[in-house]
């Protein structure tokens, strides 16, 4: 198919995308903000028309001969937003280029020689990463088109936010629903006997993608749009929660399970640091709980040393509850209570600071093991030498790992050479320094980061397939979280 199939479909496809580009570059010159004529002159219907067709014949050249559509798509008055999932990969614009919908598209697409003209075509919403304020803007755009009754064209996100491996649905992103307005879920199903569509984070690149599809005889996708979704006053004050009942319903009518982990919790967990986090770790549940209470990691990573000299004030002096919500600058929620739990390791209604602030700098930054040292020793060290004992590196790593019971003694006695009985973080990093694979000599000799588990956890796939880090009970409604100590 390499020598045959694969330069006819290539040239053929690139080919209808340059015949399209013309009709685009000249529908979409303007103003791009100015709001679209109602109704639609007669002109732009016939363009509209031909490049759907052309954009169809593009996708037939490409081995999907057939799309089935189940359901009807709603006026844009019906549902000003169509919300797609699972996003899986870049053949996702299928239904993009059926529809004709516009999309959030990063800003640097617009200068793609002829793919940027096609994009503008359908009227984006650009999101610029130059511009610190362009979240903002993004959302506030998309709340002046959703709630223009029907008069711009609809908008269609996809608000898992990054391509996963279609078996679970993942944590809605809020800003298709913080308009408020009804949505329409549309599913996407990829039922190929071989998956050459799947184009994660993990696994092969784009080019290698597009090759092995091009090599298909016959690709088939399937396009379900579901009934229009209209939020209730609750859901409306709560875009998350509006976001989750939208999920369970896509997840529902996909026939798979959800998760409340996210890419950034895959990242967390195969971190490339000296410190990787064993199977059993809750610092994953540690990162879904910051997220649901409303904390940014990107941005408390900025107000680290503020937390940790807050917390070295303390000296090790436990906080009830109450104390902790003012800490945080959050009221006392079931939330709040279950994170408090995980590092209440006794039950007896206290925690340290210190340990909150180590295990929030892992989130905040899972690759920079050092880093998080450092800020722990700060915190743990005497006030003469900034040095600290066995008791303390076990209470510093334990947290930074996020597991109950962590023997450090070996480890300890390494370090501490002169036999001291303390160490400070100079002797600490110039062992780092030294032998690099730490963890893995010290601390996990007997391949301890697995014993919690049955099983070691699947390898990753050779098509992305990320290790499942979703917990056994898809329940996520309000239930008691384990402790650290369990």
């Amino acid at each position: 198919m390499t020598l045959t199939l694969f330069p006819i479909r290539l040239l053929f496809a690139a080919f209808m995308m340059l015949l399209a580009w013309p009709f685009a570059l000249v529908a979409s010159l303007g103003p791009p903000e100015k709001e679209p004529e109602q109704p639609l002159a007669l002109w732009r219907k016939v363009v509209d028309f031909l490049l759907k067709a052309i954009m169809r014949t593009m996708w037939f050249a490409g081995g999907f001969h057939r799309v089935a559509v189940k359901g009807r798509q709603a006026l844009p008055a019906e549902a000003a937003i169509l919300t797609l999932a699972p996003h899986s990969s870049y053949f996702d614009a299928i239904p993009v280029t059926m529809t004709m919908s516009s999309i959030v598209m990063k800003a640097e697409s617009r200068d793609i020689p002829i793919w940027g003209t096609l994009i503008r075509y359908i009227r984006p919403v650009f999101v610029s990463r130059s511009d610190q304020d362009s979240r903002r803007k993004t959302v506030e755009e998309i709340k002046r088109r959703a709630q223009s009754d029907g008069k711009w064209p609809q908008i269609m996100i996809f608000p898992e936010g990054t391509c996963t491996n279609r078996t679970c649905l993942i944590t809605f992103k809020p800003g298709a629903f913080i308009p408020g307005v009804p949505v329409q879920p549309v599913v996407l199903r990829y039922p190929n006997k071989l998956d050459t569509i799947t184009w994660t984070w993990q696994g092969p690149g784009a080019l290698k993608i597009l090759w092995l599809t091009l090599c298909q005889f016959q690709n088939q996708v399937e396009i379900e749009f579901l009934p229009v979704y209209s939020p209730s006053e609750e859901e409306k004050r709560n875009p998350a929660l509006y976001a989750s009942n939208v999920r369970h319903v896509m997840a529902r009518a996909l026939g798979v399970s959800v998760t409340d982990y996210t890419f950034e919790d895959c990242q967390l967990a195969l971190a490339e640091g000296q410190l990787h986090l064993p199977a059993d770790t809750c610092l994953l549940e540690f990162a879904r709980l910051v997220r649901a209470l409303g904390l940014k990691p990107e941005q408390l990573e900025k107000d680290l040393d503020k937390y940790s000299e807050s917390a070295r004030m303390k000296g090790g002096e436990k906080i009830h509850l109450p104390e902790f919500a003012s800490y945080l600058e959050i009221p006392v929620s079931d939330t709040l209570e279950d994170m408090f739990s995980l590092f209440d390791e006794s039950g007896s209604g206290e925690i340290d600071l210190r340990e909150y602030v180590v295990a929030l700098s892992v989130v905040c930054r899972p690759s920079q093991t050092l880093a998080t040292i450092q800020l722990a020793f700060k915190m743990y060290g005497s006030l003469e030498d900034g040095s600290i004992d066995e008791a303390n590196l076990s209470c510093i790593l334990k947290t930074a790992l996020g597991v109950a019971e962590l023997t450090v003694t070996d480890l300890f006695e390494a370090i501490d050479q002169e036999g001291k009985g303390r160490i400070t973080f100079t002797d600490f990093c110039g062992f780092a320094e030294m032998h690099p694979d730490f963890a893995e000599d010290y601390l996990y000799p007997d391949q301890t980061h697995f014993d919690s588990c049955t099983q070691p956890p699947p390898a990753p796939t050779p098509n992305g397939f990320c290790t499942d880090f979703s917990p056994e009970n898809s329940d996520f409604g309000r239930k008691n979280f384990c402790k650290k100590v369990d």
